[in-house]
């Protein structure tokens, strides 16, 4: 049976980094180091990942809109796609992504591997389609080996490309954050600020949406609960992958990991700073006005869920043979 600590000292151990650092008595658990299973495989993906030639213009990568430097995204509003084009919604982070119900703002995709074909074939944003993607992987000689090493046979598809991608985003985690830390028992990892602005964090009603090891990315809820939330932006939300009228303006929790990297925020990125987006939530969902000093310990507590950023070495991509098609980087 477990023993119940009263409220005088629950509160007395967070507030003074007591016993009470254990996972399983926190809504937010660790992250854990990814484990890999097919390192050919991850490999692949890795190349995959960051080829360019996987797009019309040759230019554009899964790694131009989810930048591995930056926090797994592209720090603008929304991503700039072939020929210039302006994305219809904000990047979200590769990272950890692996830990959400699903994939995109709405989740359209069930899964990384679904996620991973979308962009190649969108008219605005890779602007391939799949068979010119599978033509020219497929006529690099180094690129067809190993694929053969990897799947055990010759014939490349799109599915073992969005597999190989897939696997790669998998082990994009962020362990060792500082409040993982904490929550790990080490009670000097948080300072007094941020450990009252974790309290807020629960006691203000923020836990409901963003929990869990990602904290967030589990659930889909409605963007402006207390106010109507006001954009230019015409994404519907949920509703476009359910049809329901009751799904409409609910999107994806984005996961609150490594979030002062991530910015701006939102679906429609016009929350530039962290300090912006706490305001905007704490009214809109909350129905709350955060004072300053509210704010700012809630900020320094976000702070702490950076955790330690994947150490990529850029892979050298097989060269193009003479058979390969040419991109075309202007219409």
């Amino acid at each position: 049976m477990r023993r119940t600590l009263s409220p005088f000292l629950f509160i007395t151990s967070l507030a003074f980094g007591g016993v009470l650092h254990a996972a399983e008595k926190e809504p937010i658990q660790p992250i854990t180091a990814a484990k890999v299973a097919n390192p050919a495989m991850v490999e692949l993906g890795k190349k995959l990942f960051f080829d360019p030639r996987l797009s019309r213009s040759g230019f554009i990568s899964c790694n131009s809109c989810h930048n591995l430097s930056m926090g797994g995204t592209d720090n603008i509003k929304t991503s700039i796609g072939h020929n210039w084009q302006r994305g219809p919604i904000n990047s979200p982070t590769v990272l950890n992504s692996s830990m959400n119900v699903a994939q995109f703002w709405d989740g359209r995709a069930k899964d990384l591997q679904e996620q991973a074909g979308g962009p190649i074939a969108n008219p605005g944003e890779m602007a391939f389609t799949h068979e010119l993607a599978i033509d020219v992987l497929a006529s690099i000689p180094a690129y067809r080996a190993e694929f053969r090493q990897v799947f055990g046979q010759d014939k490349l598809t799109i599915e073992q490309v969005t597999r190989a991608i897939a696997a790669f985003e998998e082990v994009l985690v962020t362990p060792g954050s500082r409040f993982d830390q904490w929550l790990s028992g080490k009670k000097s990892a948080l300072t007094k600020d941020e450990l009252a602005g974790y309290q807020l964090f629960k006691s203000s009603g923020c836990i409901a949406c963003h929990n869990g090891p990602a904290v967030g990315g589990n659930t889909f809820q409605k963007m402006g609960v207390v106010e109507p939330y006001k954009t230019a932006m015409t994404a519907q939300g949920r509703s476009a992958v359910t049809g329901k009228d009751a799904d409409r303006f609910n999107f994806k929790v984005p996961t609150l990991r490594n979030v002062e990297l991530t910015y701006p925020y939102f679906h429609d990125g016009e929350a530039a700073t962290l300090t912006q987006a706490v305001d905007v939530m704490g009214r809109l969902q909350l129905g709350r006005t955060f004072t300053p000093d509210e704010n700012a310990r809630l900020v320094a507590f976000l702070k702490t869920l950076t955790g330690k950023q994947p150490h990529i070495v850029l892979p050298i991509l097989p060269p193009s043979s003479d058979t390969t098609p040419r991109p075309v980087p202007f219409d």
